[in-house]
């Protein structure tokens, strides 16, 4: 039984929605590809067939009830969309949500990027369940300009007229939109006066309502999706941010493809573009409309970065009980509906968030979405029958570990500074690293987001750039300094702390997590010899006053020494055989090659062998190459054995020592080489 309901777009002609019979119903045998052998909630429980005659016939009686609700009141079960011109020549938008409380999450994604909501109450039904709750989401999603509009005035008696506008008036009170006007409306009834005055107010409302900026990023919330004959793949929603433009290419959230703007509709009008607060409608090349759902985003790729975690302010309704940890919920987040759960961030020792009452939390979702801070988000319970509470975005990329820490709260609260002020300066001095210009684009939706002045530039792969606060550069510069000052104390007879040793010393949690720090350090590392406030020696870092110095005996015997060892290339003499080729004492030649090696001139890989500088850069060139070609990332020992021409032993011996350095690290029988790993003998 097909019943058309009330839904169209700006594109396509009146579309048909479907309310299906409940006949025929049955839990079908399981088949060899399902994932489970028996029904699940199957009536009775294990078993599968058609549903007793009693619960179909239920089954279709409640449909039935449901269609003739829906024909009587003239309630959407989708978005329906109407556009009124204004006397400037824009247009004003207006987005019909269903009314009825089993299409809450319809409802929430109508009323995302809405400027203005017009609550409408009948007369006759007054102030229902699914009001309360309507108004609860639009104070959660932060509208604060409303109006009100009472219809059916004609089928009630005064009395009754002034108690809904009392009740309405009541429900209103503790919310901002406290102000909002009341309209009594007969719209059935040619010339209402009332009718007349909602007109005049909501036109009056746009045309004072100031335009959204459209500077930033552009994105779109997919709320439809479908193929027009002649036209193609059409996508429709609201503009978040930016601008769009025919010809301009877009990343598709869902399957990250890149797509092309053949043609828009903005706001019911075909234009060259569209912008942020305007409804409009995209034609698309690259994307068929059964690959776009509603939830889904059209962004610039720099938006567009998935998230299980994000850290947000969450407003935790009064009707509630105490929120307890790991609360299941269902989320609305721009259109998309999604299934998670949310950890408070208060102190544990505080107690539970209590109802009315905000706190930060974290909301771990069951599917990615793609958020950015200040975006709103409404809390639902685990049934997905009442609102629990809403929460503003604030970290969309939210850790699993330390979620409470100091760092974090700070974090917090620059990011609630950025969305009051548009000041970018606290985020960027309580990020201790930096932070990539890229992640700092998403985070304000920018392409050149606002940043204080004397920032320290960093380059960074594929074109990025690390932002570094100058108090934070000056502290990181000082940490190495007292760092390798220490080193100096506690190693008198070392020549200085080798690159990669020392990195981890100073950066213990943080020495090898990517590109980002390695490229730090090495800034960090030019800057202070840049300064002479450091010296390198190849791999080895040291204070300017720092010095391991030769005796005049230690330098001739010296000269004996290094060209025996280089010219052994991958397998030097043992102190041993140099001590019988120079006549001297093993140990004697023993102690001068170690004090060459904590100089850099030397390597020690085993006790009593020691190679040249650069040998060891030939072989550590050469494992880096083998880990290279392999799939894994691995050197294998035979490789390197077969690659050296030395025995396995001797390879491993090799190898092991580069683990020592930081090069290379073993897992299992392989070695890998460590992330963000740099040779530098």
């Amino acid at each position: 039984m097909a019943k058309i309901v009330n839904s169209w777009d700006e594109w396509a002609p009146l579309k048909h929605t479907i309310v299906g019979r409940a006949n025929g119903t049955q839990i079908p045998a399981p088949e060899p590809n399902w994932s489970y052998p028996n029904p699940r909630g199957g009536f009775p429980l294990g078993t599968w067939g058609m549903f007793p005659e009693d619960m179909t016939a239920r089954a279709v009686e409640q449909q039935d009830n449901f269609v003739k609700i829906l024909e009587k009141r003239g309630i959407t079960i989708e978005l329906g969309y109407a556009y009124l011109p204004l006397p400037d020549g824009q247009v004003l938008g207006i987005i019909d949500v269903p009314g009825h409380e089993k299409f809450i999450h319809t409802m929430a994604a109508g009323a995302v990027g809405i400027d203005h909501a017009l609550l409408v109450v009948a007369a006759d039904d007054g102030v229902m369940p699914q009001t309360l709750e309507h108004v609860q989401i639009l104070q959660l999603l932060g509208i604060r300009s409303a109006s009100v509009a009472i219809t059916k005035a004609d089928c009630v008696p005064p009395e009754r007229m002034a108690q809904v506008q009392e009740e309405v008036r009541a429900i209103l009170s503790v919310t901002a939109m406290a102000e909002a006007p009341l309209f009594a409306t007969a719209a059935a009834q040619p010339d209402d006066p009332g009718t007349w005055a909602l007109r005049q107010h909501l036109l009056a409302q746009a045309q004072h309502h100031a335009a959204r900026s459209s500077t930033g990023l552009f994105r779109l919330a997919v709320d439809r999706a479908f193929s027009l004959t002649g036209q193609g793949t059409i996508v429709t929603g609201t503009v978040f941010g930016g601008q769009v433009s025919v010809g301009d290419s877009l990343t598709h959230s869902g399957s990250g493809r890149s797509v092309r703007v053949r043609s828009l509709h903005a706001q019911n009008r075909a234009s060259p573009s569209g912008s942020a607060g305007q409804r409009v409608a995209l034609n698309l090349a690259g994307l068929h409309p059964q690959d776009i759902a509603r939830g889904d985003w059209l962004a610039q790729p720099e938006l567009l970065s998935a998230s299980t975690r994000l850290d947000v302010r969450l407003h935790w309704l009064a009707e509630n009980t105490p929120l307890a940890g790991w609360t299941a919920v269902h989320l609305h987040l721009g259109t998309q509906h999604c299934t998670g759960h949310v950890l408070p961030l208060g102190d544990p020792s505080a107690g539970p968030l209590q109802p009315g009452h905000e706190g930060y939390a974290q909301l771990v979702l069951d599917a990615p979405v793609f958020a950015l801070p200040g975006d709103r988000v409404i809390v639902r319970n685990a049934q997905a029958s009442r609102t629990l509470g809403g929460a503003m975005v604030l970290d969309p990329d939210a850790p699993a570990r330390k979620r409470r820490s100091p760092q974090r709260q700070a974090t917090w609260q620059a990011l609630e500074h950025w969305l009051a002020a548009g000041d970018t300066g606290p985020l960027l001095a309580q990020a201790r690293f930096g932070l990539p210009l890229s992640h700092l684009q998403r985070l304000c939706g920018q392409h050149q987001p606002p940043v204080p002045e004397g920032l320290q530039r960093i380059p960074l792969p594929q074109g990025d750039t690390l932002l570094l606060h100058p108090d934070n550069w000056q502290a990181l510069q000082t940490q190495l300094l007292e760092a390798l000052a220490q080193f100096h104390q506690q190693q008198p007879d070392e020549p200085g702390a080798h690159n990669a040793r020392l990195q981890r010393m100073v950066w213990p949690g943080a020495a090898h997590t990517g590109s980002q720090h390695q490229a730090l350090w090495q800034a960090l590392v030019a800057q202070l010899s840049a300064t002479d406030q450091l010296q390198a020696e190849g791999a080895w870092l040291r204070l300017p006053s720092h010095r391991v110095q030769l005796t005049e005996q230690e330098t001739a015997l010296a000269e004996q020494l290094l060209p025996r060892i280089a010219a052994g290339r991958f397998d030097p003499p043992w102190v041993r055989d140099l001590a019988q080729d120079t006549g001297q004492k093993e140990e004697l030649v023993r102690q001068l090659l170690r004090k060459l090696a904590r100089q850099g001139v030397l390597f020690q890989v085993v006790k009593d062998l020691f190679y040249a500088q650069e040998h060891m850069n030939a072989l550590a060139a050469l494992i880096t190459e083998l880990a290279t070609q392999n799939a894994q990332g691995q050197v294998i020992a035979r490789d390197f054995r077969d690659a050296t021409a030395l025995g396995r032993k001797r390879a491993i011996q090799i190898m092991e020592c580069f683990n020592r350095l930081g090069l290379t690290r073993r897992v299992g029988d392989a070695h890998t080489l460590r992330p963000g790993a740099h040779w530098q003998g």
